[in-house]
């Protein structure tokens, strides 16, 4: 984890998650649990990934976020949370879709390089 920062705030009606450097499975279970008792302890419904500086991970780091995100999905079924995924390329893009759902987007959404478009998707 000498390769990473993260970064994991409230923010207006939003949680922040700013990921810097290498993703692990640690550092991704961490930013799960974290996320997940902030969101409890705020009632928050809206989550924006900042992976601008983020390296891009293994497969494996993607399927273990698909996991937790079903997780996640289960204690918060009577909610309707959205996900906004900040990504800087198109491998990250990719990775970001398999983590966060393969059938398209509908309670998440990947954007390229634009924060204010993606926290404009999150206040809609």
């Amino acid at each position: 984890m000498l390769n990473s920062q993260l970064w994991i705030e409230p923010l207006g009606n939003v949680v922040v998650v700013r990921v810097r450097g290498e993703l692990t499975e640690s550092l991704l279970k961490e930013i799960h649990e974290r996320v997940i008792q902030l969101l409890r302890d705020t009632e928050y419904t809206r989550v924006l990934y900042d992976a601008l500086e983020m390296e891009s991970p293994d497969i494996d780091i993607a399927l273990l976020q698909e996991k937790l995100n079903e997780k996640t999905k289960q204690l918060f079924a009577d909610q309707s949370l959205r996900k906004a995924i900040l990504v800087s390329n198109t491998r990250l893009g990719y990775l970001s879709r398999i983590a966060f759902g393969q059938f398209g987007e509908g309670d998440y959404r990947v954007f390229y390089n634009d924060l204010s478009h993606a926290l404009q998707w999150l206040e809609t």
